[in-house]
């Protein structure tokens, strides 16, 4: 071997990067004049492609692996560069080390509300956030749309377009998906599906894939949740009138035991009264001794009845006021009626009162001839 070949065989450079940093999209390998010495060794490792750019233009790409570089295998490069016969010379290019490997947890998220009607509150305002991951498929294209010269190009160099992207086809999707707020909860994985299909056309142009988009919260506005916690918490409630009973029967026992002294005895007296009043009230007038202040007056001229006109229903009406209905046909032995403390309707032939109305209205028996 002469000295010549000793020394040609000293200038062969190796191509390679090692990244350190789990951001970095595409990295430019950076030499003296971008000169590259005749059968360098190009180290493509996995996660990467290499791209080859010639005065601005976008020659030849390597996927993982190890190569000697030579006409055969940089054959746009040879051809822009016009290498008949192989070369021996350096020759200058840049080379863009593009990371192929998914770039996961980007987030993304709404910066104002979502006006939208939804079927059952109306105009509503929803915010949501999420995820979503991405790789360059085509790394050519990525160069070319993208990086342009930029010899360091990182994820926060382009995730704020990709985020406005999804961002605004979050908002058509959710429009046209015609989903009840209440039920966005259990769609979050569909509308991640739905979002991802929308928009993997307009990522493809850049040369991107995205791979998942997930929606990890849908939200609505503070006072529009406490509205929907105090509606929650009436169905857990379920009867208010026993809920108040259980309620003014839990103060009455606070008070009891409340050691205020002479003064705070009497005062606990009255309020137990108060409540005890409230709580015969909550429970009903039919409870009540009539006349009492809690309960209604006794009505005067006897019982008043409701009774069934044409499906409809009708009164109250006084005794005396149901001889005229007698009268004109209106009520018959089999017209339903109703009165307080009955339990249900009844045949008005059938309840004492209105059986003496009928009775007395019927005309006596033709006397014998």
């Amino acid at each position: 071997m002469g000295i010549f070949d000793f020394v040609k065989r000293e200038l062969i450079d190796i191509i390679e990067w090692l990244d350190p940093s789990s951001d970095t999209m595409v990295h430019r390998f950076e030499r003296y004049n971008n000169e590259i010495k005749s059968g360098a060794q190009l180290i493509v490792r996995p996660g990467q492609a290499a791209v080859f750019v010639d005065e601005g233009r976008v020659a030849d790409v390597f996927a993982p692996g190890t190569y000697t570089l030579t006409t055969e295998n940089i054959p746009v490069l040879s051809t822009l560069k016009g290498w008949k016969y192989g070369f021996e010379s350096p020759f200058k290019a840049e080379v863009y080390f593009v990371a192929t490997r998914q770039f996961t947890d980007r987030k993304w998220g709404t910066k104002n509300p979502i006006m939208l009607r939804d079927p059952e509150f109306g105009p509503v305002r929803l915010r949501a956030f999420g995820s979503f991951a991405v790789r360059v498929s085509e790394p050519a294209k990525f160069v070319a749309e993208i990086v342009g010269t930029n010899g360091h190009f990182q994820t926060d160099d382009i995730e704020g377009q990709l985020r406005n992207l999804i961002t605004s086809r979050f908002a058509d999707v959710l429009g046209e998906s015609k989903i009840p707020v209440l039920d966005l909860a259990g769609n979050q994985d569909e509308l991640g599906g739905f979002i991802a299909d929308r928009i993997r056309p307009e990522f493809l142009d850049y040369g991107i894939e995205i791979t998942k988009v997930l929606v990890e919260n849908i939200s609505l506005p503070e006072e529009v949740e406490k509205a929907l916690d105090k509606r929650t918490s009436m169905g857990v409630i379920g009867d208010l009138s026993a809920y108040t009973r259980f309620q003014t029967a839990e103060a009455i026992g606070n008070a009891a035991k409340n050691p205020g002294g002479a003064a705070g005895e009497g005062m606990g007296l009255g309020m137990g009264f108060a409540m005890a009043q409230q709580m015969a009230q909550s429970m009903g007038g039919a409870h009540a001794a009539p006349g009492s202040p809690s309960g209604p007056p006794p009505l005067p001229g006897g019982a008043q009845f409701f009774i069934a006109l044409d499906g409809a229903q009708s009164g109250p009406h006084p005794l005396d006021a149901l001889r005229g209905r007698v009268a004109d046909g209106t009520l018959t032995r089999e017209t339903l009626a109703w009165k307080q403390g009955m339990a249900a309707w009844t045949p008005a032939g059938e309840v004492p009162e209105l059986a003496a109305l009928l009775d007395a209205a019927a005309p006596p028996p033709l006397p014998p001839r």
